[in-house]
C-alpha cells in the first residue's frame, strides 16, 4: 500500500494491512523506568516486557495495539486527541503521576468520544493519601488497578465489553 493509501486508511482506526481495530496504550511519566524504579511496588517487568505480552493478547482478541510512552503531559493529550481522530476503539491510559494532578488530561478524556480505561500497576488507594484522587479516573470509562502488569491485559480484555 502506498503512503497516501496508508494515510487514507488510517482514519478509521484500523491496522492498515489487516483492518484490525486499534487500541492505543498510553503511558505517562517514569513508566520508561519500569523494572528499575521501585520494583517492590511496580515489579521487575519493563514496559517492553508488558508490551510484548499485551501484543500477544491483542492478537488473540483480534485487536492491534499502538503503545506509546512519554514523560510529557502534552504528548499524552495529543495522543488522546489522535486516538479519536483515527477511530481507535479504545485507549488504555496509565498516566503515572499525572493521574493525580492533571486537570488537562481529565479535560482531554472528556473531550473525546473514544472510551478510556485508566490502568495502574499498583492500587493507588493502598498508597499515599495524595494518590487517592484520580483526575483521570473521574473522566475514564473504567479503572483497572492493583494487578501488576496483568492490569494492562485485564483492561485490554475489557475493551471487548465496551
Amino acid at each position: 500500500m502506498t503512503d497516501a493509501a496508508n494515510d487514507a486508511a488510517q482514519h478509521d482506526g484500523r491496522d492498515f494491512a489487516t483492518e484490525t481495530p486499534v487500541v492505543y496504550v498510553l503511558n505517562g511519566p517514569n513508566l520508561n523506568l519500569l523494572g528499575m524504579r521501585e520494583p517492590e511496588i511496580y515489579g521487575h517487568d519493563t514496559l517492553d516486557d508488558i508490551a510484548g505480552r499485551l501484543e500477544d493478547r491483542a492478537q488473540e482478541l483480534g485487536l492491534a495495539i499502538d503503545l506509546r510512552q512519554s514523560n510529557h503531559e502534552g504528548h499524552l493529550i495529543d495522543w488522546l486527541h489522535e486516538a479519536q481522530a483515527v477511530g481507535a476503539v479504545a485507549v488504555l491510559l496509565n498516566a503515572g503521576a499525572y493521574t493525580h494532578t492533571s486537570v488537562a488530561l481529565h479535560d482531554a478524556i472528556k473531550s473525546i468520544r473514544t472510551p478510556v480505561i485508566e490502568v495502574h500497576l499498583s492500587n493507588p488507594h493502598r498508597r499515599e493519601e495524595f494518590r487517592h484522587r484520580s483526575y483521570v479516573g473521574m473522566a475514564a470509562k473504567a479503572t483497572v488497578a492493583g494487578f501488576g502488569p496483568a492490569s494492562y491485559s485485564i483492561a485490554l480484555d475489557a475493551v471487548l465489553t465496551l
